[in-house]
């Protein structure tokens, strides 16, 4: 398995719009750590666990009658490249987690791959976060996936991420 895989071209260009030490690129690189998971979307499902161990859960038919919105953000890698502009379309976490209660400062993030990372609960509410499912109008491709579907969250103090 090779370290650096489909879309990553090197080193782009540097831009005043850019945060310190990040670069520009116009592909979309992928790193991947492990092979990418394909999950048939008919066994696809989204779950909300709180600390009580309270579920919820969506089917993909389910998830994908939800009220989606299209954001256009910024992503700034933390492998230093950086593609502006960058347009998605999604469920809001807001959407999602109107229903749950948790007492929670924290959110374990997992995904069918077994990529996991821990973000601020504040970080993802009041429309910073959505999972989405295309990209630049197109279904999100699957070397972008998480199992079916991305998590992008744009970040406080106006520094986007894609997780």
């Amino acid at each position: 398995m090779a370290l650096v895989t489909r879309g990553f071209h090197g080193r782009g260009e540097s831009s005043v719009e850019l945060p310190p030490g990040q670069y520009l690129t116009r592909d979309f690189p992928v790193l991947s750590a492990g092979p990418t998971p394909h999950i048939d979307l008919d066994r696809w499902q989204f779950t909300i666990s709180t600390e009580t161990g309270n579920s919820r859960g969506w089917s993909w038919l389910d998830f994908s009658s939800l009220p989606s919105e299209e954001q256009t953000v910024d992503l700034h890698c933390v492998t230093r490249w950086s593609k502006l502009g960058t347009t998605w379309r999604g469920v809001s976490l807001d959407t999602l987690l109107t229903d749950v209660d948790t007492a929670a400062d924290f959110v374990l993030v997992q995904s069918y791959g077994g990529y996991t990372t821990n973000l601020p609960l504040t970080d993802l509410l009041d429309g910073r976060a959505w999972i989405a499912y295309e990209y630049e109008g197109e279904p999100l491709a699957a070397e972008h996936q998480a199992g079916g579907v991305s998590l992008a969250a744009e970040c406080p103090r106006g520094r986007p991420a894609q997780v």
